[in-house]
């Protein structure tokens, strides 16, 4: 089944998040280190057909691109050369950090747990995806 791929870039840190077959819910399902996404990517080709990509696109609240854009520019050209058929969307990540911890501690998640930033990344990567897939289903 065809799987859309919702990922959160950090310069230390990628978050990643797929849809189900169904592409109505996002899950939470790895964080990589920055150096190794590509590579784990192409592994998770291997095994999943993905039929694109969302990424967190960083805006400051007035819209404009944030600090880390540069940084998700470099991964973006990485990524369209390593998927060249694999169309990219770009997703606005804002308050996905807040509403990640929210998530956190709604989940019930303990306080030593929600400082893992690894468990930030991966979330984060879920509520890009889900933005994006509530948006499709809108339309």
């Amino acid at each position: 089944m065809n799987r859309i791929v919702g990922i959160d870039y950090g310069r230390a840190r990628v978050g990643v998040a797929v849809s189900d077959p169904l592409r109505i819910f996002a899950s939470p399902v790895e964080t990589v280190p920055s150096a190794k996404i590509i590579e784990y990517l192409k592994k998770y080709a291997l095994s999943e057909t993905i039929e694109r990509f969302v990424v967190g696109w960083p805006l400051n609240m007035n819209g404009a691109p944030a600090q880390a854009a540069p940084d998700v520019e470099t991964f973006l050209r990485q990524l369209k050369k390593a998927f060249p058929e694999v169309p990219v969307t770009l997703e606005d990540e804002r308050f996905t950090s807040v509403l990640a911890h929210r998530a956190m501690i709604d989940g019930g998640m303990k306080k030593s747990e929600r400082r893992d930033k690894n468990s930030v990344d991966r979330i984060s990567a879920a509520i890009i995806l889900q933005s994006y897939l509530d948006k499709k289903s809108d339309g």
